[in-house]
């Protein structure tokens, strides 16, 4: 269960947050591109904070690094594409073909 008092604060470039005290989520995409092909997955960490009005934030992690959501602002490494399917975890390499 998520408490939501009490908070921290912590500070993240020009912006004045508070994190909630709770454990960071993680989780697993994988994507594919619908211009390319090109196929990738990746491990977030999902934090919950407070903004500067008191609302509640989702912020992405990814290595350490705060990224975009990658459900609403995903985009292709390969051709920049910003059609994009999101699938569960795994789903990339059991659509790959074998070349044993």
């Amino acid at each position: 269960m998520t408490r939501l008092e009490p908070w921290r604060r912590a500070g993240f470039g020009d912006e004045d947050v508070m994190m909630l005290t709770t454990e960071p989520i993680y989780e697993a995409y994988s994507f594919v591109c619908l211009r390319c092909g090109h196929a990738w997955e990746g491990s977030y960490e999902i934090r919950h904070c407070l903004d500067g009005q008191g609302r509640v934030r989702v912020d992405y992690y990814e290595k350490s690094l705060k990224v975009p959501s990658p459900l609403t602002e995903s985009s292709c490494r390969i051709c920049s594409g910003c059609r994009i399917r999101i699938l569960r975890p795994g789903r990339v390499r059991s659509a790959r073909p074998r070349f044993d």
